[in-house]
This record gives structure tokens, sequence and C-alpha cells, in this order.
């Protein structure tokens, strides 16, 4: 039975890389911009260091393979243990105040939700509320924010629009740029007949980049 640092290798072997040239074609395709160097292909090769499962799914991109393709054996399709993150489940005025205070510590006030995402310590989760995200965000369904995660062009972002309570909008680049060199943005809403919010008129603040969407069992 192979281990996953040696299916890794035989993988990368066949479509003709060597480790550094590997590392940088997974560094592009990572979305958290982590550095990928050719040591850390070493370690996870030499199963001196165990891959997360999002790395797994960036290595398993890389190759042009399934993540699945890596995490389970062929042999007895007995899966690789892999670790859990629990992230806690907060509220959208929560969500606003999470850079400006502390509320990362355990708490029994909190629900917590397990991913398995190689997420930081200041990541959280939210349930969606109201239609202005609709049809791709109903009301009910959970994301997971991670606050260390710079959002791209085209992704999606809680933010605080001057006010404690936070939105949850799609996220665009502007061409422009403040006195002070940060580069202007819109929040978008998916349902037409919210208004777009945008930095050029508002105060707007980032709090976390959407990593994880948790669709529930609904009629359409």
């Amino acid at each position: 039975m192979k281990t996953l640092g040696e299916k890794i290798k035989e993988f990368r072997n066949q479509i003709g890389l060597n480790q550094a040239d590997f590392a940088k074609k997974c560094g592009e395709l990572d979305r958290r911009d982590r550095a990928w160097g050719q040591s850390r292909i070493a370690n996870y090769e030499t199963n001196a260091r165990e891959p997360s499962l999002d790395d797994i799914r960036i290595i398993a991109r890389a190759l042009g393979i399934s993540p699945a393709d890596l995490a389970f054996t062929a042999d007895n399709v007995t899966p690789i243990i892999l670790r859990s993150n629990k992230v806690p489940l907060i509220s959208y005025v929560q969500a606003g105040m999470w850079t400006e205070v502390n509320l990362m510590q355990d708490s029994e006030d909190f629900e917590y939700i397990l991913t398995d995402l190689d997420v930081s310590g200041d990541a959280f989760a939210l349930k969606i509320k109201g239609d202005s995200m609709e049809p791709d965000f109903i009301e009910g369904d959970t994301i997971i924010v991670d606050p260390k995660v710079k959002p791209h062009a085209g992704e999606f972002v809680v933010a605080q629009n001057g006010e404690y309570d936070a939105t949850f909008k799609k996220y665009r680049p502007l061409q422009d740029f403040d006195d002070y060199g940060n580069q202007h943005f819109e929040l978008v809403p998916l349902n037409p007949d919210y208004d777009k919010l945008t930095t050029l008129k508002q105060d707007i603040r980032i709090v976390g980049t959407m990593v994880e969407h948790r669709i529930y069992r609904r009629k359409r």
C-alpha cells in the first residue's frame, strides 16, 4: 500500500515536473497566496509533513487528478486521516466587529461547525440571510469566511458598511485609488433588485473572504 507521499511523487513524475517546478505550479493555484517551495513538496513526498485537505486539493489539481486519487488508497479504499478545523458560527453583528474585538476565544456562547479546509484561526461561519445574493446564495445557506485571505476580483466577501452589522456581497476592485494608495472597490449583489456599494461613496471595510459555501437540501 503506497503512502500519500509516494503517490504524490509518482503522479508528479508522470507529468514530468521536478519538485521545484511542481511547487511553482501549486503556488499559482493557491488562492490564499501562500508560498510553495521545493522543500514543501519534498516534505510531503517523504511523509515528513502531512498536507491538509486544502493542500491535497491544490496538489491534485496541479497533477490533473481528483483529490480522491490522493486521499484514498487503491487497495481497500481506506481514507487517509485528515485534520478538521472548527470555526464559530456567528451573527452579522458579530461579523461586523470581528477584527475590532477579540471574539476568537472558545466560548460556550458559540456554536461551532467543522471544516476540512486549512483556515486561519480567525475564520468564522455565517448563515446567509435575506435575498440580495440569490440565486447562488439562499437564506439559510452557511458560508465560511477567512479574514486572512485577500479577495480577488469576482470572489465573495463579508464587509462592514460603516455600522456594526455586516453584509455579504461579490467583490469587484476598481481602477481608482484613495489618497493613501488603497484601491477602491465595489460590493455587488447578485440579485439585480439591490444596489451595489462602493468605497467611492461609502466607508466600507472588508472583514474576510468566503472560502466555503454549504448548500443544504431544499426545493427549487
